[in-house]
């Protein structure tokens, strides 16, 4: 049975939000888990997505908002909430200030819960690049004033990501409240692409693979779709949709299904075409998804997609061109830690662009590891971290 790895509720109502707001939603999520864990389903976290923090409190100061910020933190600690999106600061929007990019680091080293985003660019106002240093430097200011780095954990340069996601930290709301699901789906597919494979004598068909792969998230997918449209009935929340991208984590990894399908160890000549039929796959099954249902290639939350970054089979480079045709951009990408604001903002300028002009989400969280060069491994104690050769 597949994992689902968050129930995510989106927030209608704006910051700052009251204990009775973060009760509510608390209640809503665990009645959520509660009901599939009952039909045998394991739920691995439950999150909240709320509006653009700085857009509700425009007129409120620097201090004022750090304030409510360790509030919130400590709201959420009550909770039981882990896991809380309190929007994007949608810089692509000319009229918006970068001045509230300076705050988003404070932000986020002074809280454990608390998740952020930039949005760089979006179909209708384009890229700003102006804003793309502003943004390299909070992930520099995260590496280096949050334990480990891991603060980047927590932080996402956006393109063209449109509200409603269910997967952290690119998750944010509008609109009136939602409940939506992303899968942990690795091990899904590995089971459906592997199946026969010792018997292989060629690569799977690509357009085989997209069949398969459809089949089998219709199959464990429909259900979790229609409890969560029962579930929302009768309640003042509609259901946003699912995220059918089957995020790794750990040992559960995603490299085994690509590799399965017979077309060489994943980064080699084939890997493209793999990774495009999979999508395929996630876009075309007719259930109401939402998020970017595409390959997730989190570099430092799968542990054989590591080993192959350290193999030197991938570079970021390498992985937008898969993002061109498949996932999410460029994720948890470990860097040295004394990687120059100015080279990351370069890199964040490349996947804003190729989201502009594919006009698809894309997303970047790029991971300068403190005190580390190119060529050392990294060390990161996390649990939701594996360890690998800095590129």
């Amino acid at each position: 049975m597949v994992t689902i790895r968050t129930l995510t509720l989106g927030i209608a109502e704006s910051h700052p939000l009251p204990a009775s707001i973060l009760g509510q939603a608390a209640h809503i999520l665990q009645e959520a888990s509660a009901q599939y864990a009952a039909a045998g389903y394991t739920v691995q976290t439950l999150r909240i997505s709320t509006r653009s923090l700085f857009q509700d409190l425009a007129d409120w100061s620097a201090a004022a908002i750090l304030v409510y910020a360790r509030e919130l933190q400590q709201m959420l600690d009550d909770f039981g909430l882990e896991y809380c999106s309190v929007g994007t600061v949608q810089v692509s929007e000319p009229h918006v200030s970068l001045q509230p990019l300076e705050q988003v680091a404070d932000i986020l080293a002074a809280t454990t819960a608390i998740s952020m985003t930039v949005q760089l660019a979006t179909q209708r106002y384009g890229l700003r690049p102006e804003a793309a240093l502003p943004t390299a430097e909070i992930i520099q200011r995260l590496a280096h004033e949050t334990d480990e780095g891991f603060g980047n954990f927590r932080f996402a340069m956006l393109a063209c990501v449109e509200p409603g996601s269910p997967f952290f930290p690119s998750a944010y709301h509008e609109g009136p409240s939602s409940l939506s699901i992303g899968l942990q789906g690795a091990s899904l597919l590995t089971e459906e692409l592997a199946s026969g494979e010792s018997k292989r004598t060629e690569p799977l068909g690509l357009s085989m693979i997209t069949e398969r792969v459809r089949t089998a998230l219709e199959r464990a997918a429909g259900p979790i779709v229609s409890m969560a449209q029962e579930f929302v009935r009768g309640k003042q929340i509609r259901f946003g949709g699912i995220d059918l991208s089957p995020a790794p984590m750990g040992e559960e990894s995603i490299v085994p299904a690509l590799e399965s399908c017979g077309y060489g160890e994943f980064g080699d000549a084939g890997t493209l075409a793999v990774v495009a039929a999979l999508t395929e796959a996630f876009k075309s099954t007719g259930l109401p998804t939402c998020g970017y249902c595409g390959l997730m290639l989190p570099v430092l939350e799968d542990r054989l997609l590591g080993q192959r970054w350290a193999e030197k089979r991938l570079t970021p480079h390498q992985l937008l061109l898969y993002s061109a045709v498949c996932g999410t951009g460029l994720d948890t990408i470990p860097l040295a830690g004394k990687t120059e604001p100015a080279v990351m903002a370069h890199l964040l300028l490349d996947v804003a662009t190729l989201a502009l002009r594919l006009r698809k989400p894309l997303s970047a969280r790029l991971f300068p590891v403190p005190g580390r060069q190119t060529g050392e491994l990294t060390v990161f104690t996390s649990p939701y971290l594996t360890n690998t050769q800095i590129g």
